[in-house]
This record gives structure tokens, sequence and C-alpha cells, in this order.
């Protein structure tokens, strides 16, 4: 599951899961006929026994898993002169081992009590070859607990990053910001306010010159709002490049790989806001319901309009009922777009998002070719993921 929740659902699942394999306990029932009459009451009464260990395993501190390991692994050699499937423990006791530190430490746990119930077998005269499957499966088992461990980590600390490089960005943009208001607007009020005061003081002497000064207020005035308006247009038009970068952080920690192409070409402030909400609203979706592997976002500005392509190979499934498509909707409507979605159920889902532009855009570069999605109102019949 690519999900951060349904992963950590699914992690704390999985240790009970393995659990299955107790059924190899029970191996004398079909593969032994004679010479351990007493194995089924032995294992019987050690199952209880095996699975409070393990249970306490997995419930205490990660720091206690090493007695944890070595009191599964004693009951494993214990049973074993009665069961020798009782090695099905031993496999328990390494995997428990494999969550418990480094893996230089935790290995040398899984070789201790490996050499050390090989010892037991071996002085118990049983046949080596039976041996084989546990210095396999043990060090096969414990290499892939240590990747899992490893990669939470590695996620953990890329959610981290994103996080840290959202704040940074953040706190960059108001900085940048308060410095452009100040470069924009200082000099502008401090001649408003020298204006206004010495207009009021040639009000009664000499109505002209006030006159004029007034009539150079006004015109300052105007000029500093024109330049706020640019200043806010810039901070609007990296909306979308901005949400795009984000977009791919956040699914990129979901393990999901992200592909997008953006046209290069400014847009009204107002469309640029409404596409970089619906993208992030689209890409949230992805990243809490779809279990998608791909994800593909396309941008194309034309003429009269800005389509934006979504596009990702998920469980599908998806219709307009759910309150984030509702919501989406609603936005694009507002500006007067269409919303039109596609998304049979396993095979993905792909939303297109046409919004009308204003005025056509000035200086536009050249765009790829991007064949467009077979799209469908919103109207499948699949529980919604929203």
């Amino acid at each position: 599951m690519k999900t951060g929740e349904a992963r950590g659902w699914y992690t704390r699942l999985e240790p009970w899961v393995w659990l299955v394999w107790l059924v190899w306990l029970f191996g004398p029932a079909l593969f032994i006929s004679k010479g351990f009459e007493h194995w089924l009451s032995a294992t019987v009464l050690s199952l209880p026994v095996f699975l409070a260990l393990y249970w306490f395993a997995h419930a205490c501190p990660r720091r206690h898993a090493v007695w944890y390991t070595l009191a599964i692994a004693a009951l494993s050699m214990a049973v074993t002169p009665f069961n020798p499937f009782a090695q099905t423990y031993l496999i328990y006791a390494c995997a428990v081992a494999a969550t418990w530190s480094d893996p230089r430490r935790s290995g040398s746990l899984i070789l201790a009590c490996l050499v050390a119930y090989s010892g037991l077998w071996f002085w118990l005269r049983f046949p080596w070859e039976s041996l084989v499957n546990i210095w396999i499966l043990c060090p096969i088992i414990s290499a892939l607990i240590v990747a899992e461990r490893i990669q939470s980590r590695h996620r953990a600390d890329l959610r981290l990053s994103m996080d840290e490089v959202r704040r940074l960005a953040a706190s960059a943009e108001r900085e940048r910001i308060g410095r452009d208001l100040h470069d924009l607007l200082g000099h502008t009020l401090s001649m408003v306010a020298l204006k206004s005061e010495l207009a009021g003081r040639l009000i009664h002497r000499d109505p002209n010159a006030a006159h004029r000064e007034m009539a150079d207020v006004a015109r300052v005035s105007r000029e500093a709002l024109s330049q706020v308006r640019s200043a806010v247009s810039g901070i609007r038009a990296a909306a979308m490049a901005a949400e795009l970068a984000s977009a791919r952080l956040l699914l990129e920690a979901a393990g999901v790989q992200m592909e997008y192409w953006h046209d290069p070409q400014d847009l009204p402030g107002e469309v640029e806001t409404c596409l970089a909400l619906v993208l992030r609203e689209a890409v949230t979706n992805i990243q809490r319901h779809a279990r998608a592997n791909r994800v593909e976002v396309t941008v194309i500005v034309g003429a009269e309009r800005v389509v934006m392509r979504v596009r990702d190979d998920g469980r599908g499934g998806v219709n307009g009922r759910g309150n984030g498509l509702t919501g989406m909707r609603e936005r694009i409507a507002a500006h007067g777009g269409e919303l039109w979605i596609e998304s049979p159920r396993g095979k993905g889902t792909g939303i297109e998002i046409r919004l009308p532009l204003p005025l056509a855009p000035v200086g536009r570069a050249t765009a790829q070719k991007v064949v467009p999605i077979n799209a469908a109102p919103l109207a499948q019949p699949a529980g919604s993921r929203a």
C-alpha cells in the first residue's frame, strides 16, 4: 500500500500475519511416523508461552527485543528434542532479533542463535540436511526486515525533509515579499506623506501649488498601486510551479513516482490559484486513496483556455460524490471551467480540468504535444475516494 496511513496500518498488522507459519509446528503429523511420540503435547504446551513472548517482543520497547529473542530461541531449543519442527520458533526469534538494533548487532545476535541451535541439533544426532532450511530462511527473513526498517527510516527522513523544505520556502517567500513591499512602498509612502503635508501648508497661501501637490500625490499613489499589483501577480505566478514541486515531494514520500510538464507561460492570478488548489486536492486524493505507483500531470496553455490533466495508475473506481471532487468541481465552475473524469475500476483515474482565459497570453512558448484523455463526465457509479 502506497499511502503513509495504509503503510502504517499494514506494518502494525504484519507481525501477526506471520503467525500463520506456526502451522509447520505440526509437521510431525505428516512427515514423522515414529520416534517422537510426545511431540503434540510438547508443542501445544509451548504455544501459549511463545505467543506471550512474541506479543511482548512487539509491544515492548525495541531495546528489550534482545531478551525476547533469546527467550524464544531457548523455547525452540527446549521443544526441539520432542519436535524437530520446533526450529520454526527459531525463525521467529531471528525475525524479532532483526528489529532489535542496527544491522551489525542484530546480525551478530542472529548468528549466535543459529550456531547455538545447530550445536543442539547435532548433539541430538538429527540429520544435518533438515538444518539447512533455517540457515537459509533466517538470514533472508532477517535481511528483509532490516531492509524494511531502513526504508521506513528513509521515508520518515524524507517526510521531515519535505516539511523542512516547505517551512524554509515559506519563510523565504515571506522575507522576499517583505523586502519587495518595503522597496515598493517605503519611498512612495514617504513621498505621499511629505507632499500631503506640503499641500496642507500651501492650501491657504497658494491654492494652485497645493492643487499641484495633491495631483502629484494621486499620481504617485496610482503608480504605487500598479507596482503592488505587479508584485502580487508575480507571487501568484509562482503558485503553480511551487505546487507542482510540492506535489512531487508529497507523492515521492509515499513511494509514488510523479512526472509533470508545465507550459511555461504567465497565467492570470485567479486562474493560476484555481489550478494550484485543484492540483493540491487531486494529489492529496491520490496520496491517500489511489494506491498508485505513477502519476502524470500536464498543464497546457492555449489561446482561449488552459487545460490541466492529472492521471494515475491506481485502483480507479472514482465518482463525483466525494467531498474532494465536489469541492474541485465547484471551484472550477466558479471560474467558468469544466471538470471531466475517467476512472474505470482497476485501471487508474484521469482528471481533466479546462479553464477559460480572460485574455490571450502573451509570448506563447512551444508546448509538447500531449494526447488528450478520453474524458467522461463525473458519473461513474463506483465508490468515491475523495
